[in-house]
């Protein structure tokens, strides 16, 4: 028997380190203590090209056998210059695929240290190697369907399959690549050939005996890449993380530089929209007045600094007639939380990190959140410092959203009027003589926004086509006209004093609730969770439905017991998978969505804590 002593009941570490590998720039994250990865039998002592024909033989010698018997290969395997991990097997053809990981030793790989050296270079270096792990098998034609389907009949041979986590125009930290000092590594999904529920073994033995070793070849060795594509990646994304930790020092909260692309090519696609697609398209250029310039450490020497449009801390207000540009200039400022591939048009569209979309949420679930100060004084003497719902209304759930962001460490907010209940952004005079103010629980937002910034110190980017109340708080107003934005501060100043709103510009009092007072050591405690609402969230997994617009990708799958994650055998990403070995197809949301996901589960229970 070819696999005899290789299966589940041996293990054998060919790694060396007790366990799978680490994440960061030479560091082992993942301590697996005295478990030993399950084993593919003894390993040769001598030629590790002789295991990889020990490999083949074990495949060959499964043709036609129950596909079950593929799970005697779990374990380690040499196959010429690196490891293969099998971690876990399919129960069935139809199932979701095996998964695997691929670890090159630097020694063959030799990516020059430079470019993992830093957290922000090793995070752009596993993104362009998961890019081109996902062309190359793109291109050779064993990518399978994104969805998992199967094609062809019952009995028919099921095709080979290869997948790795497809990224988009986000860069960000991900599983699916680990590049430190020691190794390279790539963990993709891979379905084992079958007919019908019989093991293809010869094809088994050609997918994983040579097709992947040249997709290692191509894919996962320096030489074997474009040099230049790949320090221009990472001295990109290098460079627009510099530029978001400079913001602050600048009292701004957003930067737009100068010739960038903000509309995308459609509401499906987030590429960059083109001259050949819209013949009329405007890149942005900076009013004069707000014109600035910030060095990056990758500019080159013929242009050391980049200029463009600086939004200062404060109330921003971006007005305009219909069809403009404005949300469109939002939807870009509320991506600039993420880092872009060269080539999106965005890449200097850059925003606080802690930056956060608000807008209403009818229906969602509240629990426990204090929404005294924008709501009180409801019917019958309900109370709003702990309110909670099952089916929260557009301005309960706003005002919720809003103080779950600032209890989650949000330093900006960025609003559009389109997306926000009307009756909890503004209220006019006339609303105001008809409804007298105790009998009205809102107050508005227009009320508080000036307080959050003066005391909380949270700025406000809000999108206003409706009303000019908002003249009277805004620290700076920018008129969108076919585009191009123009600085028109001073002009809404005047219109302001012209039509004075008899309540915008007054002072409202506004109370911190018990959560946004860490000094006094106070603060909510999740307690519990019942059950998972499956339209919502799902163990974990976000469905692309969500509101919370700023997570994308395989963020998705951001699991909510990170939030009870305590033991640190597996730190980072690897907190957030259910697997008792790394998986590749997480990605790393903030702390941010973390913490909305969380607080919209329902059967969630929270107390105060001192």
């Amino acid at each position: 028997a070819a696999c005899a002593g290789r299966g589940r009941g041996g293990r054998h570490n060919v790694s060396g380190d007790g366990g799978p590998p680490g994440h960061a720039y030479g560091q082992r994250q993942f301590q697996e203590e005295d478990e030993e990865p399950a084993g593919a039998g003894v390993r040769p002592s001598s030629s590790p090209y002789l295991h990889q024909k020990d490999l083949s033989r074990c495949l060959i010698s499964l043709e036609g056998k129950s596909y079950g018997a593929y799970k005697d290969l779990i374990g380690c395997w040499e196959v010429n210059e690196f490891t293969l991990y099998l971690d876990k097997v399919q129960s069935d053809p139809f199932a979701p695929p095996s998964r695997f990981r691929l670890r090159l030793p630097q020694a063959h790989a030799q990516f020059p240290p430079h470019l993992y050296s830093s957290y922000i270079r090793n995070v752009a270096l596993c993104d362009f190697l998961t890019r081109k792990f996902f062309e190359t098998i793109s291109r050779g034609g064993i990518v399978g369907p994104e969805d998992g389907a199967h094609h062809g009949g019952w009995h028919d041979s099921k095709p080979d399959t290869i997948r790795i986590d497809k990224p988009g125009q986000y860069v960000f930290p991900r599983s699916s690549m680990v590049v430190n000092s020691e190794y390279v590594e790539a963990r993709c999904t891979i379905g084992l050939p079958a007919r019908g529920r019989r093991i293809e073994g010869r094809r088994a033995a050609t997918l994983l005996c040579s097709k992947l070793p040249e997709l290692v070849r191509s894919v996962m060795h320096y030489s074997s890449l474009d040099a230049g594509a790949l320090k221009r990646h990472v001295e990109c994304v290098e460079d627009q993380e510099s530029l978001r930790s400079q913001l602050r020092g600048r009292n701004l909260s957003a930067f737009v530089a100068n010739g960038a692309c903000l509309p995308r090519r459609s509401g499906v696609e987030d590429t960059p929209m083109t001259r050949q697609q819209e013949p009329n398209l405007v890149l942005f250029q900076s009013p004069p007045d707000l014109e600035c310039e910030f060095t990056l450490p990758n500019s080159g020497t013929s242009e050391m600094y980049i200029m463009g449009m600086g939004i200062p801390r404060g109330i921003t207000l971006i007005v305009g007639g219909g069809f403009h540009g404005k949300s469109t200039m939002l939807e870009a400022l509320q991506m600039g939380v993420w880092n872009k591939i060269p080539g999106d048009g965005r890449e200097f569209v850059i925003t606080e990190p802690n930056a956060v979309k608000i807008r209403a949420e009818d229906g969602r679930v509240v629990t426990s959140v204090d929404i005294s100060p924008f709501i009180s004084n409801l019917p019958f003497g309900k109370s709003t410092d702990a309110f909670s719902s099952a089916d929260a209304s557009g301005s309960t759930s706003q005002a919720a959203n809003i103080m779950e962001a600032l209890e989650f460490g949000a330093t900006a907010l960025l609003i559009d009027e389109d997306t926000c209940a009307t009756n909890f952004m503004i209220r006019d005079c006339r609303m105001q003589a008809l409804v007298a103010k105790e009998k009205e629980p809102i107050t508005p937002f227009l009320f508080r926004v000036k307080r959050l910034f003066t005391e909380l110190d949270i700025s406000t980017i809000m999108v206003i086509g409706g009303s000019g109340d908002f003249f009277e708080v805004a620290d700076l107003v920018l008129q969108f006209d076919k585009y191009q934005a123009y600085s028109v501060t001073n002009q809404a100043k005047a219109i302001a004093q012209e039509f004075e709103n008899s309540s915008a510009g007054k002072d409202h009092e506004l109370s911190l609730p018990l959560m946004l007072s860490p000094s006094e050591g106070k603060a909510r405690l999740i307690t519990g969770v019942l059950h998972v609402v499956t339209t919502q969230i799902v163990y974990g997994l976000m469905a692309r439905s969500s509101t919370l617009r700023q997570m994308i990708e395989a963020q998705y799958k951001m699991i909510v017991q990170a939030s009870s994650a305590n033991d640190t055998k597996y730190p980072r990403l690897d907190w957030l998978s259910t697997w008792d070995h790394p998986v590749g197809d997480l990605a790393l949301p903030r702390e941010l969505e973390i913490g909305f996901a969380i607080s919209r589960l329902r059967g969630l229970r929270i107390r105060d804590t001192v």
